[in-house]
């Protein structure tokens, strides 16, 4: 009957307040589902990107690093600032008194001032592209060239493209490629290599511009020493051998921080996965209780529309069309709102949770669109289903001599 489907949306919009409310809570069940599992997979997408990321199974860094800053962060918020190891102490890693080392490469680090020496204030890493095994092979994503001098890689978050010039310490650099996001503190780090930093600290020592003490480069001192195992050796045996016998240094396991990390991670999607259950089953009974206080409100409507002719099925039908309706109009907006809100605040959200966030990629972003729409559709649809099975069952000779 075309007539009682048109009656469904001209019932609609006769009672706009009611079905502004359906809406709303169809908005609110679709935007949760859509926040919360995009917050969890931005969570999880920054766990596996630091994994990648970082490559390596053991980091040696300085032993003041563990005096000065949390070890559990070091990678998350990476090392911001001038801890340096002399290289002499690093020797016994290169000739053989550690048992057990396969790959080794080293990395310094140098920080940027913000004032009118520089462009901003980064991190600066330079890089061994002859040893490197942990950044080279990323960086080779989205530039395949060697570095020259003064060429620098930029991280995500900056607001730097290929051909742009950033200038440090009075040396100008020329932004050779920008990395993929990571989620993590290499978003804002800056990669080159060590004949850049060389030329960097000169510049910032001859303008008595640096803000570290000492006489430090790369040439003669390290900030981090990345290591991974040989074959036939463990992880522990080598890491309780440099901690040992290596002075002046720590030995710390990647897969160490990254658990308490993925710990950390699992306690937060757990809260926010508890958090939309909650969202999803208030609204749910706030909807079912709507359609039945709808259904109450019309008996006589209903009543009338059986005895005109309309079968349990089409009366069945008509309520479920104007769930689904509204329900559909709700989860699109809601969708759509849940997305924005988790992008625009998505360095909010890494900051606040200091664990690293990965948005999905545009492919997995759509998919999750439009799996919240149809999920918060459906299941404002089933909220109706037992006013529908109700309203299907009355008698209209009964209903139309109530209050007569």
């Amino acid at each position: 009957m075309p007539a009682i489907e048109s009656f469904t949306l001209k019932q609609l919009s006769r009672r706009p307040a009611r079905t502004t409310a359906l809406i709303l809570l169809a908005m609110l069940l679709s935007l949760s589902i859509m926040g919360g599992t995009l917050i969890v997979s931005g969570l999880k997408s920054g766990l596996d990107s630091l994994e990648t990321r970082l490559g390596a199974d053991i980091m040696v860094v300085p032993y003041e690093v563990r005096t000065k800053t949390n070890l559990n962060n070091l990678i998350l918020q990476g090392n911001n600032g001038y801890y340096y190891v002399d290289r002499q102490y690093l020797n016994k890693l290169y000739d053989g008194s550690i048992a057990g080392i396969g790959q080794i490469s080293e990395q310094y680090y140098f920080a940027t001032a913000s004032s009118g020496c520089c462009s901003a204030a980064l991190q600066l890493i330079a890089f061994d592209p002859e040893t490197d095994f942990t950044i080279k092979p990323w960086i080779n994503v989205s530039y395949k060239k060697e570095l020259q001098d003064c060429e620098i890689v930029v991280g995500n978050d900056i607001n730097a493209f290929p051909g742009d010039t950033l200038v440090f310490y009075g040396v100008e650099c020329t932004v050779a490629a920008r990395m993929d996001k990571t989620g993590t503190y290499l978003d804002t780090s800056v990669y080159t290599s060590h004949a850049t930093i060389e030329k960097l600290i000169e510049n910032a020592q001859s303008k008595q511009l640096a803000a570290y003490t000492g006489n430090t480069s790369p040439s003669t001192h390290a900030s981090c020493v990345l290591i991974n195992v040989a074959e036939g050796y463990t992880v522990e045996e080598v890491l309780n051998d440099i901690n040992i016998h290596v002075k002046k240094v720590v030995a710390i396991q990647s897969k160490s921080l990254i658990s308490n990390v993925a710990e950390g991670l699992s306690n937060v999607s757990g809260i926010i996965s508890a958090l939309v259950v909650v969202v999803w089953i208030l609204s749910l009974i706030i909807m079912v209780i709507s359609f039945t206080m709808m259904i109450n409100e019309r008996k006589k409507e209903f009543a009338v529309i059986r005895v005109i002719g309309a079968s349990e099925k089409m009366l069945t039908r008509m309520v479920m069309k104007e769930a689904f309706t509204v329900s559909a109009a709700g989860s699109l907006p809601g969708a759509a709102l849940g997305l924005l809100v988790v992008s625009l605040f998505s360095g909010m959200i890494e900051d606040s949770l200091n664990l690293p966030f990965l948005l999905p990629s545009v492919p997995g972003l759509a998919i999750l669109f439009v799996a919240a729409i149809i999920a918060s559709t459906i299941a404002g649809s089933l909220a109706a289903s037992y006013a529908a099975l109700r309203i299907s069952r009355i008698d209209p000779a009964l209903i139309l001599r109530e209050d007569n």
